[in-house]
């Protein structure tokens, strides 16, 4: 019985970071543990929808600025047409759940009931709306900040950066670290904002519905225009961006517990009831108190919710809590993009429509490559806009109320398929859904299109351009992979194999003795003037005399043919077109021999390495696969520095698990 591997190895200080960091490897098998109830998914789910309660009642507000003082007795029937759809997608939503316990997102629905270029439409759209709201999110959460500290404002986007790098370092921990690391500022802000309606609905009552102010809101700007029907309209468009995180519990279905459908639906019955008592508060208040947006560029800002707190409570303890866990939120609000923006990218990975290690799941069973992609994404859009909200709301809604769209008109090809009679009810909810959302988008899109939501509509048809390109290279790799055919086992000829060396030491003897172990026909390849200063004669001859003695001479007493030694200029001191060359001549003159090329290296082990080397070996390798052809196999043959022990490459849990299996 071979020896285990030792497990005694110390840790190293590198290893000790990374796992203070990013936590230990988990165990695939232990993947159930690591889901959620919805304790925890509200945190990890309902910060988008919690957190746009803040800037979807302002984004009204600002286009309803001209109307002066009229603006908030508009702004109170908009957040009810707000409400009334919020519970129409609650109804829909609650029913996609039920119908696609797995995974209910518009781009599951719309694969399964309208095709793959609606599938296609509703990810492209997805997969924008996401990094908008990680954008949104943070940047309204810094505003938040800012407009409590005003000094802090020349630093916006540096803050802005900051937090989406502290919410990235929590994802590759995990969803469920996430969710409880959220817990207590998630259910605080509820708490606070509750308690704040509660006293400002209380106050207004009492006093008639004209409540005194503990801190009085700035005056609101005289009025520049009236009130018509496209104002109406832009003002309902820009408060629809209060929705974008409905979708987030059909999108995150796979991520939650047993019993799967139960706390999804109680997850997503909490998001929507206090999102839509927000809402109905929020515009209740704004008007009671004579609360205007302001300009988010402009000095001495402050937040619809800032001004609210203030005008209720004052600027004592509960005004810090509540503003505190208003910031927290807003920031953390990009975290449901988070836990869904990777699930989505590898169920589209998964169908061949991007590259494949979106669907690999990272040390915490989260996938990481989509979690940073999303980071440097979203940090790109942050740059571009400087971190300021205003400049990014026009983008935001579409993507979000195009895929209600198609979910919700999926969901209706999903239960006529059923039978209409059966469920006639649920057919008509997700019909009523499909087309009070395709008509908000609609108004979205003539509302926003100048304003900047042309680049979303851009946007999407080239997101699905380069996802049929994806799944096209890998339509055409799988189609020249696939082999239907038995193995045709037959004589063939041992292989042609060509040792590359720079010189004979004890990395060309590995590569030379491997090679006479899988073949009798070995050719040594020494490329000369790689650094422009060989003596082609006297090099040369001292390496034939070397090559005779160490190597021809040892080969023949063993009974075996001699490695040939084949001299090659390399004039321009490019390693591989001189072999390249001597490739394709002997393919051409013993056509249906295999071609074994052995590139010897220096396995490096330590990044400091990787600069002191001139990684030809690599350049090499890379040129022999790329234009080598079908005949010809490359081989790296590696020599290493150090004796590194199979151990040093697990992880401790590996370790600890093979000795226990021992």
């Amino acid at each position: 019985m071979p020896p285990r591997p030792s497990s005694d190895r110390p840790v190293t200080p590198g290893e000790r970071v990374t796992r203070f960091v990013l936590g230990g490897f988990l165990a695939t098998h232990g993947a159930e543990e690591r889901k959620l109830g919805v304790f925890e998914a509200v945190p990890a789910m309902g910060l988008d929808g919690l957190g746009s309660s803040a800037y979807g009642p302002e984004a009204a507000l600002t286009v309803l600025l001209p109307l002066g003082a009229g603006g908030l007795a508009v702004v109170g029937p908009i957040m009810l047409l707000l409400v009334a759809l919020l519970a129409i997608l609650y109804a829909s939503y609650r029913q996609t759940v039920l119908a696609y316990p797995s995974n209910g997102g518009a781009y599951t629905v719309s694969k399964a009931n309208l095709g793959t270029g609606a599938s296609l439409l509703a990810a492209a759209a997805l997969m924008i709306d996401y990094v908008l709201n990680v954008a949104v999110g943070i940047s309204a959460g810094i505003g938040a900040l800012v407009s409590a500290v005003p000094a802090l404002g020349p630093h916006t986007l540096a803050l802005c950066l900051a937090v989406l790098a502290l919410l990235t370092l929590v994802n590759l921990r995990g969803t469920l670290d996430g969710g409880r690391l959220f817990a207590l500022p998630t259910y605080l802000f509820i708490a606070c904002f509750v308690v704040v309606i509660a006293l400002g609905v209380w106050a207004t009552l009492a006093s008639g519905g004209h409540p005194e102010p503990v801190v009085a809101p700035p005056a609101v700007p005289a009025a520049t225009e009236t009130l018509g029907l496209w104002l109406f309209l832009r003002a309902f468009a820009s408060g629809c961006t209060a929705m974008t995180g409905v979708e987030a519990v059909s999108n995150g279905v796979s991520a939650f517990r047993a019993p799967v459908v139960g706390r999804a639906h109680g997850t997503l019955t909490v998001i929507v009831v206090t999102l839509g008592f927000l809402l109905v508060g929020i515009g209740y208040l704004a008007r009671a108190y004579g609360i205007d947006a302001m300009d988010q560029s402009a000095p001495g800002y402050q937040s619809v919710l800032s001004q609210l707190v203030a005008a209720v409570a004052g600027r004592g303890w509960l005004y810090t809590v509540a503003i505190g866990s208003l910031l927290c939120i807003l920031c953390l609000s990009a975290n449901t993009s988070f836990v869904d923006f990777p699930r989505l990218c590898r169920l589209v990975a998964r169908d061949g429509f991007l590259p494949r290690p979106f669907a690999v799941a990272g040390r915490r069973l989260v996938y990481s490559v989509g979690v940073l992609y999303l980071a440097a994404t979203a940090a790109l859009l942050l740059v571009a806009f400087g971190g300021i909200t205003d400049r990014l709301i026009p983008l935001f809604a579409i993507g979000a109320f195009l895929t209600f769209t198609l979910s919700q008109a999926g969901m209706v090809v999903h239960w006529a398929r059923k039978g209409a009679r059966r469920h006639g009810i649920r057919l008509g909810v997700n019909a009523l859904g499909a087309a009070t959302t395709g008509v908000a988008l609609l108004v979205i899109l003539a509302a926003k299109f100048v304003e900047g939501a042309w680049i979303t509509v851009i946007a999407i048809p080239l997101v699905i351009l380069l996802l049929r390109g994806i799944h096209g290279y890998y339509a055409r790799l799988d189609g020249q992979l696939r082999d239907d055919e038995p193995l045709v086992i037959g004589a063939s000829e041992a292989p042609l194999v060509l040792v590359a060396t720079r010189g004979w030491d004890r990395l060309t003897d590995k590569a030379v003795r491997f090679a006479l172990q899988i073949s009798p026909d070995v050719v040594a390849v020494h490329l000369l003037d790689l650094d422009g200063e060989d003596d082609d004669e006297g090099a040369s001859q001292r390496l034939r005399d070397a090559w005779e003695r160490d190597v021809a001479e040892p080969a023949r007493a063993a009974g075996l043919n001699p490695p040939r030694l084949m001299l090659l200029q390399a004039t321009f001191r490019r390693i591989h077109a001189p072999l390249l060359r001597l490739v394709e001549r002997l393919r051409r003159d013993q056509p249906g021999r295999t071609v074994a090329v052995l590139v010897p290296t220096v396995a490096k082990t330590h990044l400091w390495q990787h600069l002191l080397h001139t990684h030809n070996a690599a350049r090499l390798s890379h040129a022999l696969m790329r234009f080598g052809g079908d005949g010809v196999v490359v081989v790296t043959i590696p020599w290493h520095l150090e004796a590194e022990r199979f151990d040093d490459a697990l992880i401790p849990e590996e370790r600890r698990g093979d000795d226990a299996a021992a």
